[in-house]
Parts: structure tokens; sequence; C-alpha cells
């Protein structure tokens, strides 16, 4: 090859490298195409965004508004102003002539501090019981190998098919006739029939169908290399419980916490059947008192505030573990 030659193809290589390279597969107006159905597809992700945010923002106020309603009319004077502001915005909002008389005049109409003494009571024992319970129970059938365990989680979710009302009458026949423990000057006292009393507005709420779900697909996440390890340092079942699997579910107890609170607090037709003594009812069943003689709409919302507001601040209290704990169950195996 001559000198020239070599100039010659280097002179044609550098030009095939310096000069812009077109992709013949994509040609001008395929690129405009492309870049058109682009920008449709980011519009319409953009309008999709607006549609959900706009259904969530309407879900939020179907949820609030009632709360905001509750609320303003508890404070104002009197029932015409509360029923003249119906056909404005004002029933929403505190406005107008504005008192607290109405949470003052509650202890007027029913013995509120007595009642939410009963239920804190009440609630904590089935939170603190089914936490305990439930868990055990989930523990059993995610844990230990025994046949029929998945049966077994069959027929625990079959109960939550089972609507409370159907099966009320029934229990309070047996809740009759079983036998309660209280105490007596002497000591303890047996005695037939748990009707009112503490123990039947607990006892038949501490196993729950759902939070027994809950700890079942918690407990499943959890690698079981834990158990044989803990096995072979000499752990018991109950040790490996305690020491390993509740410290790693701790977002779990706190959604059970939650789901078990809710309805033992807001428990209404239970105790208006089982327990017909005054100092034992708890503060649900207190709205009835509101109605036995001229209702006042203003104390009526006062006392609804004070029975709602425990459980609004417990909820944003433990918002985040709940969301956490609901959302990651509905992905587990």
């Amino acid at each position: 090859m001559t000198n020239i030659d070599t100039h010659v193809t280097l002179a044609t290589y550098s030009q095939s490298v310096e000069a812009p390279v077109s992709n013949p597969a994509i040609p001008p107006l395929s690129r405009h195409k492309h870049k058109k159905k682009l920008n449709s597809k980011s519009g319409a992700r953009r309008r999709h965004h607006i549609l959900v945010y706009t259904g969530l923002i309407l879900a939020a106020a179907i949820a609030v508004f009632p709360l905001l309603f509750m609320v303003s009319s508890s404070l104002k004077a009197d029932d015409q102003q509360i029923f003249a502001d119906l056909a404005s915005w004002r029933a929403f909002f505190p406005v107008g002539e504005l008192t607290l008389d109405n949470y003052a005049g509650v202890n007027d109409r029913v013995p509120a501090v007595r009642f939410f003494i009963n239920s804190i009571i009440v609630t904590l024992a089935i939170v603190l019981l089914g936490l305990f319970v439930n868990s055990l129970i989930g523990f059993a059938i995610a844990r230990i190998r025994f046949r029929g365990s998945k049966f077994v989680l069959s027929l625990v979710l079959a109960t939550l098919m089972v609507p409370f009302e159907t099966i009320a009458v029934p229990m309070i026949y047996w809740v009759s006739k079983l036998p309660t423990i209280s105490w007596a000057k002497d000591g303890f006292l047996l005695s037939q029939g748990m009707l009112n009393t503490y123990q039947v507005q607990i006892l038949p709420f501490v196993a729950n169908a759902l939070a027994i779900f809950l700890f079942v697909q918690q407990f499943k996440t959890i690698p079981k290399e834990f158990d044989e390890a803990a096995k072979v340092d000499g752990a018991s079942w109950f040790t490996i419980y305690l020491k390993i699997i509740v410290p790693m579910s701790k977002s779990t107890f706190a959604t059970v916490a939650i789901i078990l609170m809710l309805p033992a607090w807001n428990s209404y037709l239970w105790p208006l059947m089982a327990v017909q003594q005054e100092d034992l009812r708890p503060v649900s069943v207190g709205m009835q008192y509101f109605f036995q003689l001229n209702p006042e709409w203003g104390q009526i919302m006062a006392y609804a505030t004070l029975i709602t507001l425990p459980m609004l601040i417990l909820f944003v209290i433990f918002q985040k573990a709940f969301v956490t704990s609901l959302a990651s169950s509905g992905v587990k195996g």
C-alpha cells in the first residue's frame, strides 16, 4: 500500500467518525410520532393523577365533614342556631354565638365520668388480653408444624362472615349460665351467670379473627432459621415467641391494638343487652340517655365529641404502624 492510499484511507476513516450517525431505523417522521406518543402518555398519566387525587379529596371530605359538624354543633348555644345553620356552610364551622355549656351539661344527663372509667377498663382488658391470646394463636398456626393448621386458619377466617347480631341472643343465654368470679368481703365469690359484670363485656371479644390473620401473616415472614437456632440453645416455644417473634412484630402489634380497641370502645348492642347496672355500662350506651327526655342536640354533639376524640388521637399516634402493617399484609403469602 502506498503513502497516498494510506492518507486516503485515514481521511475516509476520520470523516466517518466525525460525521453524525443517523439511525436509519427511526426516520424523522417516526421520531415525531414517537415523541407525540410519549407526550400523550404523560398527559394521560397526569389526568389519571388528577382524577385519583380528586377522588381522595372527595372521600376525605365525606369522612371529615360529619366530624366538623359534630364539633361545631357542640359549641353552639342552642338547637335553634344549629338548625338555622343547616342550610349553609355555617353548619360545618364554629361560627355565631359559641359556648362550652353543652359540655358542662353532659354530666347532668348521664354519669359520663363513670361511663368513661368503665370503657377504659373494658377496652384496656380486651386489648391486653387480645394481643396476648391472638398472637399466641397466630404463632401456633404460623410457626408450629401440625396437621390441619391451614384448616384451623380457614375456620378462624370463616367466623368473619358471621354477623355478630346473629349470635348475640345465643351468647346471652350461654353467658347467663357460665360461672363468674367476683370479689366479696371474705374473698373471691363464685356464682352462676356473667350478666352485669365486667367479664361479660371482656371475655367474648378477646379472640379476634382479623387479629389472628394479621399475626399469622406477619409471623410467616420471619425466617424459621431463628427458631432452629433458638432450639439448639435450648429455648422453648414460648421463649422463641417472647424473645424473637414479638420484638420483630411491633408494627403488627400496634395495628392489632387499634383493631381491638375501636370495637371495644364503640360497643353498644352487647352491653345494652348484657349489662343492666348503670355503674357498669360503657360510654356508647350513655348516648341513649339523651333521647329519654327532650333531646338537646348541642349536648348530644358534645357527648359524641367526647367519646370520639380519644380514638381519633390514638389512631393519629399509631397511624404509621397501622397503615404499614395492613399494606404489607396484603402482599404476604
